[in-house]
């Protein structure tokens, strides 16, 4: 096997198979933390474990005989289950264009492997049955680390499809059983991570929804029927809705604060907001009531002060973005239309948000505190996040501003202890303030500041939370098996 052209080629598959997995499956795709990939995931374990073999023998052996036999075989179930997988992903969940490529690109890389490794091989299986040591020098080490990286993962993609179960949230219609029955709903921002679960738990308790995106190509991650649109023009004055949900908006922590960038999240809110209230004008009947979007970052960066809804705000761009969208969003009450105003916090689900980007340095062992830990993290769970939606339709009591978030904040070292045990994992790991402040406004705001917000509101009007305390809530999220040597993360001090 001493063929440097066929080593190339493995180095390639092995380069674009370590792409497919970082990028695909653990980024953008994310298949240990769905549920529906349980086969899948099985399916790229056993296959992992087949690479391992494959690797390995290829860097210190040479097979010969039977040896060689069963090497041809392992290759020959490694190509059927890898057919197995391209159709349980395409049962399964839709591919995006540059997974669909780089699969196309590895099953053509790997039948050029398999065809100048086929001579050899058919010559070892004719030899006597035994194995011969061999080294290949800087390739032997390289298949070796390879064997080793694809053995990672069998184990982790073994691990995530046993707690594929575990990460069942069960019957979505659950989340919004105080609404009225059939309710025609609007939402805005229906494709993002609030937005999704909100339709899937009105669909599945039968009302009908309707829903506005300019970005068409995520309309099949949508529970379905729904009605889709993407221009508030196609609404004609006639439709009635009885409540409108205004998430829209272009994401804040997403990259550094240029001018450019401050204005677009700004205009994204207000523009949205602004053309709904022109919708309600000429609706011949009104909605009873408009959830319009927020944060808690409106209340700008405060230390331990404990904020309520009627706090002031400090200076600060995040204040900045909620004040232009409170402001756009307060012109509807002119309508008569009843207006709610969420201050959301940091929503928490394995599906997005914070935590969906945390959870996989976390599990690798790279989770840690953000600066000296000590500011403040008014969170939400998930689901708590679209009951407190239903919640808010359905009391016709609750007005202005509402601040959505569970009734105990975290200090960041709490959250970070939380997560670590929950995922079992150490997070001891430290990034400095200063590397932080490079990020420049954008770190210093979302990741270094922080708000003791509590939900004053909510809870005089007798919402109760399925979530109030970090680490539980942790624990049933991400499907952890608790054991017995874990304990409760304690609070931070003046906590």
């Amino acid at each position: 096997m001493d063929n440097p052209v066929l080593w190339s080629l493995i180095s390639i598959q092995v380069t674009m198979g370590a792409f497919d997995t970082l990028f695909h499956h653990e980024g953008t795709e994310r298949l240990a933390w769905r549920p529906s990939q349980k086969h899948e995931l099985r399916l790229h374990c056993v296959r992992n474990f087949f690479y391992l073999v494959i690797f390995l023998c290829f860097a210190w052996l040479e097979p010969h005989g039977v040896w060689t036999m069963i090497l041809g075989g392992i290759l020959i179930v490694e190509v059927l289950i890898t057919l197995w997988d391209f159709v349980e992903e395409d049962l399964t969940r839709k591919l995006p264009a540059t997974e669909r490529v780089t699969h196309t690109l590895l099953a053509l890389n790997y039948g050029a492997i398999l065809a100048l490794a086929a001579p050899v091989l058919w010559g070892w299986a004719l030899m006597p049955s035994e194995l011969i040591p061999v080294s290949y020098g800087w390739w032997s080490i390289f298949a070796t680390a390879s064997a080793i990286g694809v053995g990672l993962f069998s184990a982790r993609d073994l691990l995530a499809a046993s707690r594929s179960d575990r990460l069942d949230r069960g019957d979505p219609a659950r989340l919004v059983k105080d609404l009225p029955p059939r309710q025609s709903v609007l939402i805005t921002g229906g494709t993002g991570f609030i937005g999704q679960r909100l339709v899937q738990a009105l669909v599945a308790a039968g009302h009908d929804v309707t829903v506005l995106t300019r970005d068409i190509r995520k309309v099949d991650q949508l529970a379905h029927p729904v009605r889709v649109i993407d221009s508030l023009e196609r609404i004609h004055s006639d439709m009635r809705f009885d409540a409108i949900v205004n998430l829209a908006g272009e994401g804040v922590a997403t990259g550094p604060w240029t001018a450019r960038k401050r204005a677009r999240i700004i205009d994204s809110r207000v523009a949205m907001t602004r053309a709904l209230d022109a919708l309600i004008a000429r609706l011949d009947e009104k909605p009873a009531v408009v959830i319009n979007g927020s944060a808690v970052g409106f209340y700008g960066l405060h230390g331990d002060t404990i904020l309520a809804e009627d706090a002031k705000p400090n200076p600060a761009f995040v204040h900045d973005v909620c004040a232009a969208w409170e402001q756009a969003a307060a012109h509807i009450a002119r309508h008569g239309v009843r207006l709610v105003v969420l201050r959301i916090g940091l929503v928490m689900g394995v599906d997005g948000g914070l935590l969906g980007k945390l959870l996989t340095p976390f599990e690798f062992g790279g989770g840690g505190v953000m600066g000296d830990g000590q500011q403040w993290m008014p969170w939400i769970e998930h689901d708590d996040m679209i009951r407190v939606i239903a919640f808010a339709i359905a009391n016709p009591e609750i007005a202005g501003p509402v601040n959505a978030t569970a009734p105990i904040p975290v200090r960041n070292a709490d959250f970070t202890a939380a997560l670590g045990a929950a995922l079992h994992r150490p997070a001891v790991l430290r990034f400095p303030a200063r590397l932080i402040g490079m990020l420049g406004d954008m770190g210093r705001e979302t990741m270094l500041g922080g708000q003791r917000v509590v939900p004053v509101k909510l809870l005089d009007h007798g919402f109760q939370f399925d979530h109030d305390t970090i680490g539980p809530m942790l624990q049933r999220i991400t499907g952890s098996r608790p054991t017995r040597d874990v304990l409760p993360v304690p609070l931070a001090r003046n906590a």
